[in-house]
């Protein structure tokens, strides 16, 4: 029973799984970051691709 107590104790002071929390709120916002920047990017690129289409096809009025 007192080495159950004891490893409680031990588990209850580890830090070790801060570290992995602070990993994972940083990853998450990284990925959030990175979506919204797609987001935001997203009109620019399917009208640049359009004005492209536009010009392969030889369409002035595009």
């Amino acid at each position: 029973m007192k080495n159950f107590k004891e490893k409680m104790v031990q588990f209850l002071r580890d830090e070790e799984g801060l570290e992995l929390s602070e990993y994972a709120v940083a990853g998450s916002l990284i990925v959030l970051g990175t979506v919204a920047a797609f987001q935001a990017l997203g009109g620019d690129i399917t009208t640049g691709i359009g004005r492209i289409s536009c010009a392969v096809q030889g369409n002035s009025g595009c």
